[in-house]
């Protein structure tokens, strides 16, 4: 199978009148995808309980609008971890890009700065981090890669991640191993080697080195050891309990990744929003705080920030968008958001993300 698994053709219609709104997108994306690529998307772990609580979770919360607030337009700007950022939003660090479209991470990257957003370059990316980094340096800030295999391995990427420029670095710590992704095993389907070996050319395979165990898997006090030889900021990704979230404090995380990677890993888990609120309530603003798992639209945006997040990860959306259009599907996938979420902060009687608190929502057993 050829890299790039979007069937050939034309290039689709990425206007205003093609998409209108975030679900068109998907359809077109899923539509446009062999069945073995479109079930990688799709899918995940086990039974996909998990993955279908990451979506159903958002409907556990209700908005309370505050009416006649006397309001202006609303204020999405922010930052996450020293970058600025045009709303609360970033692209994750999702792998195995090129599937979806030949420019993969980098259409992505043109397409984040394009709206003034900040992505994430991923270790199993088809293209190299200092690829991605070029595309936009001011704006591809993050280095993602993952505590697994040996330490000397991981030093060589924390270096090279340095040396190109990054800002901050994201650690995913809730892959010691692949999970158990039964899609996949019925389709006999894994990612071409192509697909994720932009920063390990000459390995057989990226997610062998990513997971094949060879030993132990990894401490939070050996990560923290490990990390005291950078200066750069670095967030914990894959947050699911309290307990982990201190842990990935006292190591030296900057911020925490609420996340159960888009129920890929460990299915059985509760939705990413449904450990939000312990999590924040645990941290006490200690450090800042992203999210990412069943964001659909703008109104999901909102309910993760009103519950505590300070940025949402944004995953299978730009999936949606690169396989639906390449760049300019991601951008439509972004516009579409930020008009949203501006929409919603209105209705809600509140001028600026910053407003955003519980006080705008209410639980449906309430």
């Amino acid at each position: 199978m050829p890299v790039h698994a979007v069937t050939q053709g034309e290039t689709p219609d990425t206007s205003q009148e093609s998409y209108a709104t975030l679900p068109d997108i998907r359809r077109s994306a899923l539509t446009g995808l062999p069945v073995p690529a479109r079930d990688f998307l799709e899918g995940g772990a086990g039974d996909e309980w998990t993955l279908r609580r990451n979506v159903d979770a958002f409907s556990d919360w209700l908005f309370k609008p505050r009416l006649l607030a006397g309001v202006k337009p609303p204020e999405l700007a922010t930052s996450f971890l020293g970058v600025p950022l045009s709303m609360p939003v970033v692209t994750g660090p999702i792998g195995a890009d090129a599937l979806f479209h030949p420019e993969g991470q980098k259409a992505v990257a043109r397409a984040a700065a394009k709206l003034g957003v900040a992505s994430m370059a991923p270790e199993a990316s088809s293209f190299s981090a200092e690829e991605l980094h070029a595309e936009s340096p001011s704006t591809v800030a993050f280095g993602q890669f993952h505590p697994v295999g040996s330490e000397s391995s991981f030093l060589r990427m924390l270096e090279r991640l340095e040396a190109t420029g990054f800002r901050a670095l994201v650690l995913t710590c809730d892959c010691p191993t692949a999970g158990w992704r039964e899609r996949n095993l019925r389709n006999s389907y894994s990612p071409p080697h192509e697909a994720v070996r932009g920063n390990y050319p000459d390995m057989e395979s990226a997610f062998g080195h990513l997971f094949r165990q060879d030993g132990p898997t990894w401490s939070w006090r050996q990560l923290g050891r490990v990390m005291r030889r950078t200066t750069l900021p670095w967030m914990a990704k894959g947050i699911m309990t309290a307990d982990d979230a201190m842990a990935a404090i006292e190591a030296g995380a900057s911020a925490i990744g609420v996340s159960n990677h888009g129920g890929r890993q460990l299915d059985g888990q509760p939705g990413a929003l449904d450990v939000l609120p312990e999590i924040v309530d645990a941290v006490g603003g200690e450090v800042e705080i992203s999210f990412d798992g069943g964001i659909r639209r703008g109104a999901d945006v909102v309910k993760a920030l009103a519950l505590g997040a300070d940025v949402v990860l944004l995953g299978r959306l730009v999936l949606y968008g690169l396989a639906a259009g390449g760049e300019t599907g991601v951008v439509r996938v972004l516009e579409l958001l930020r008009d949203e979420i501006g929409n919603i902060l209105t209705l809600l009687g509140r001028g600026s993300i910053g407003g955003l608190d519980r006080a705008v929502l209410r639980g449906r057993w309430q």
